[in-house]
């Protein structure tokens, strides 16, 4: 587990993360979004010690990062998958970091194995693509076996086999009970990854939640109910607290009952449902409504170029 109390860090004048509580459960894949700018990387620099927080405290496992006496073995992280010496071949560099901490060389083909380098880990990283040294960083974050995996932009440069590859990996590490933070700016790949999302903003916690409560609270909420027997299944769900709006003869939008209740009380009445639909948009335009006033950078409106006079 990742626990986040009131962790900030400054620059001078700047206050680039800002008094972010959050925390990453055993179990779960807990998506980490922002807009550029938003901290992210900064966060995620200071659980693993490479940034000391100006206020606040992170701990991984219980302690802080460098407190771990084998820290590859509590928390496997992929933060820059470029950070290797271009002259190493693949198990060199992987055979150094496992040196280190006592990782015999059957983890180190495993690894390599598992992430589908066999076949070239005796070149030089200098000469991989970018979606080869993302395998490579992924490995490198799972030599020690942890418990933790942290995870910043994984599929940056994957093929769509490799895209796959990595959503199954996580959500099979999350399945057996490891702890899973994932940074990405692909909010459909996150949206079928993630189960938790802790959103940032300029330094800020902006949303700490699920993927499916957050998604349902942004389009309004609601439930879409069809059936031929329209008006008599609005008689039945009406109460004090339920909104009943029509979008035609046998469209019903009902808000103030979930669509268990409402399948329910249809099925208890005799009344044929041919479409019971909660109601929700995108996680793109949930966090895109979300973080409008968080972006660092805003483009204009495509169209809106002035011409040279």
């Amino acid at each position: 587990m990742i626990e986040a109390r009131e962790l900030t860090k400054r620059y001078g004048d700047k206050t680039v993360v800002d008094q972010l509580s959050f925390t990453v459960r055993p179990g779960e894949v807990t998506g980490f979004l922002g807009p550029n700018g938003a901290g992210k990387s900064t966060t995620m620099r200071m659980i693993v010690g490479l940034d000391a927080p100006t206020k606040g405290s992170v701990t991984v496992g219980g302690r802080s990062y460098a407190g771990h006496a084998a820290p590859l073995q509590e928390i496997g992280t992929l933060l820059e998958a470029k950070s290797v010496h271009p002259g190493r071949s693949a198990l060199n560099h992987l055979m150094a970091l496992a040196y280190t901490h006592g990782i015999p060389r059957r983890r180190v083909d495993a690894v390599i194995e598992l992430a589908g380098l066999t076949s070239v880990a005796g070149k030089r990283v200098g000469a991989f693509s970018l979606g080869m040294g993302q395998r490579l960083g992924i490995a490198a974050a799972l030599l020690g076996d942890p418990d933790i995996i942290m995870l910043d932009e994984p599929v940056n440069g994957l093929d769509p086999e490799g895209v796959l590859w990595v959503r199954n990996l996580l959500r099979g590490l999350a399945d057996e009970g490891r702890a899973v933070m994932l940074s990405s700016h692909l909010m459909s790949e996150t949206a079928l990854i993630a189960d938790h999302l802790v959103i940032i903003g300029r330094g800020r916690l902006l949303a700490d939640t699920t993927v499916e409560y957050f998604t349902r609270e942004a389009s309004g909420g609601g439930v879409r109910v069809a059936s031929t027997e329209a008006a008599r299944l609005r008689a039945l769900l009406a109460g004090p607290d339920v909104t009943i709006t029509s979008s035609s003869a046998e469209e019903l939008l009902v808000t103030g009952r979930d669509a268990h209740e409402i399948g329910t009380m249809a099925a208890t009445h005799g009344v044929a449902l041919y479409e019971l639909t909660a109601q929700s948009v995108s996680l793109e335009a949930a966090f895109m409504d979300l973080t409008r006033d968080e972006v660092e950078y805003q483009s204009a409106p495509a169209g809106t170029e002035r011409k040279a006079a």
